[in-house]
């Protein structure tokens, strides 16, 4: 956790760094208010890839929390991966992501595609593999090693070789269809996106005219790999995220085109020209490489443009946008906020800011400041409330799973437990009030963390993009334990959401901008959760004859009754917790694309399942 932290708040010389939150380990908070981010290892908890952008937490081998202070492993940074060609596939995945996504793909995976959009695909690719082929061939033209030049001609055989196989698509799938059809404009765009690149017409670089030197060739190869890797690397990536959706016995009518391309031979294609790649830019400046991460993200944007780009003449469950009428219902998406949005809770942050402060005022003592204990006895308040915390949850858990297993979701069963970890949770909290662990907290130093707090990948962009998507003309509400509100606001404050983006939070009561060490308890447990997801929801049916179309994503235990409530509930990050307890009283957790898929396979002509389940219903996506 103090790797994270680090990243949080300014560097020491910065003249606004009052406080630094590397400096402790947080013992108390890492663990507050959700056991330990795990995999349960169940077959019924299997996690998909992330497709929203709400990154995920990361796991750890044990189903019980890590010791006191212990630090958890972080996602691992852009940089710290070795080759520009993973660089670039750890950077541009999520985008990759949307691929799968798309009306196409979704309807291919389920089998029931129709065949003269199959076909219209077919077609398309036979037009794009030969520009592709073409590119490899400009590449290998380039390149000034001669092992490099043999590596390119052996990745230019093997997409010729490509192009005989879908000869065979052409020929199974109906070769009247391939010769009445056109190129389309988004396959004229990817063509003329690899032969531009190819050319050297790329922003920022010379003309191939211009190209006097042999390592300026090379360069033009390199940017022409990271152009065709990208496209390559995507199509390996479908085809093992749809192998794994199909029964290999089965007669899917698509098996052919999956195996393609989940096959160990493509997959050894999509390797080799990731090394060749990697090799080629081994000696490019930072600006350099800067240009092949921009071909590379543009080649995967040019994809999934590509696959949009499919006519299909059927119906579809994606995108889910699709079934919103907003004539008729209201887009309603609630949010918890620790380790849902953030790296780290936020109890965490609060923690450090009380310690580094005390420190201060054991150096300076006013008359009128609030009367509080040392920074000595201030990080063992802490701990303690840490290890009685953390004994406590764990205690809670195992009672919850000591009841009878529910065969089907029993909601009332699963409250009832509830209410005895909300007592617990309200109790730990009075323990925080009455240690006076949060006097003297000042309000600047609170915002100022907020500000610089570190959220999930994608996590800002995401909230962004659906509050200001007038078509959607959505609310959009955080639920949290929080014990101080002016965090999470101060934490939005940077991406402009403010005032569209509400905020339901425990605050802390101030005096003079230094906090009394009260918390003024507005939202303490799953109980007070589901609550106050059920008066937003009242408040608004008053005001709105819409019907609400609710989503709410979560990832702890506490998050449970919420996730039953909504129409569509998300379950984000790996907590074992949430899945034993979930699954002990008949929740069941579906991965997201599989769910997808699933009822994709349901579509007839006329119409398509609702995707939305029905409240209560007791089956939730899974993201990870």
């Amino acid at each position: 956790m103090r790797l994270l932290l680090s990243r949080i708040v300014p560097k020491p010389s910065s003249p606004k760094a009052e406080f630094n939150l590397s400096v402790f380990r947080f013992p108390f908070c890492s663990h507050r208010r959700r056991s330990s981010a795990t995999t349960s290892g169940s077959s019924d908890c299997v996690t998909t890839e992330n497709c929203t952008g709400m990154a995920s937490t990361s796991a750890s081998s044990s189903s019980k929390p890590p010791p006191v202070g212990n630090i958890p492993k972080l996602p691992k940074e852009v940089d710290e991966v070795v080759g520009i060609a993973k660089k670039c596939w750890h950077k541009f995945r999520k985008e990759a992501t949307f691929a799968l996504y798309t009306p196409f793909i979704v309807s291919l995976a389920s089998g029931n595609l129709k065949v003269e959009t199959f076909g219209q695909c077919v077609a398309q690719d036979v037009y794009f593999l030969g520009p592709f082929a073409q590119a490899f061939e400009l590449a290998e033209e380039y390149a000034e090693d001669d092992d490099a030049k043999h590596g390119i001609s052996e990745l230019r055989n093997t997409t010729l070789d490509k192009l005989n196989l879908h000869d065979s698509f052409v020929q199974e799938w109906g070769s009247d269809v391939v010769k009445d059809t056109t190129l389309n404009p988004a396959t004229s765009k990817c063509t003329d996106f690899l032969l531009a690149t190819a050319s050297g017409k790329i922003d920022g670089v010379k003309a191939t005219g211009k190209l006097a030197t042999p390592f300026e060739k090379t360069k033009l190869s390199a940017y022409t790999l990271g152009a065709v890797t990208s496209c390559i690397r995507l199509y390996a990536y479908i085809g093992k995220e749809l192998q794994g959706l199909i029964d290999h016995k089965s007669n899917h009518r698509y098996k052919k085109w999956i195996e393609n391309y989940s096959s160990d031979s493509f997959q050894d294609f999509s390797l080799q020209t990731e090394e060749l790649l990697d090799k080629l830019s081994v000696s490019l400046t930072g600006e350099e490489l800067d240009i092949i991460e921009k071909l590379y993200s543009q080649g995967i944007k040019h994809e999934i443009d590509f696959f949009l780009a499919q006519p299909l003449i059927q119906k579809a469950v994606v995108p889910l946008s699709g079934e919103h009428n907003l004539e008729e219902r209201r887009l309603m998406i609630f949010s918890d906020f620790d380790l849902t949005c953030t790296f780290v809770d936020s109890s965490a942050i609060l923690a450090e800011i009380a310690i580094v402060m005390a420190s201060k005022s054991d150096q300076v003592r006013t008359e009128n400041q609030i009367a509080r204990m040392t920074s000595s006895d201030l990080r063992n308040s802490w701990e303690v409330l840490s290890k009685n915390y953390t004994d406590g949850y764990e205690q809670c858990i195992e009672n919850m799973l000591a009841t009878e297993r529910a065969e089907k979701l029993n909601y009332e069963g699963l409250r009832k437990a509830l209410e005895q970890l909300s007592d617990f949770e309200k109790e730990a909290n009075l323990r925080v009030i009455e240690s006076g662990v949060l006097k003297g907290l000042n309000l600047e130093a609170i915002k100022r963390a907020g500000g610089l707090l570190i959220l999930q990948d994608g996590c800002m962009n995401f909230f962004q993009t659906v509050i200001k998507k007038e078509s959607l003309n959505a609310d959009v509400h955080v639920l949290s334990y929080c014990w101080c509100g002016d965090l999470i606001r101060s934490a939005f404050s940077s991406g402009g959401l403010n005032d569209e983006l509400k905020v339901h939070a425990n605050e802390l009561e101030f005096e003079e901008s230094l906090c009394t060490g009260e918390i003024v308890k507005k939202v303490e447990s799953p109980i007070d959760k589901v609550q106050a997801f059920g008066k937003i929801l009242v408040k608004r049916c008053v005001s709105d004859t819409k019907t609400p179309l609710t989503v709410y994503i979560g990832d702890s235990v506490g998050d449970l009754l919420c996730l039953l409530e909504a129409d569509v509930g998300i379950v984000v990050g790996s907590s074992s917790s949430l899945r034993r307890v979930g699954k002990h009283f008949g929740v069941k957790f579906i991965p997201l694309f599989r769910g997808v898929v699933d009822k994709q396979k349901e579509c007839i002509e006329v119409s398509c399942p609702a995707f939305f389940t029905q409240p209560q219903a007791g089956l939730r996506y899974t993201l990870l």
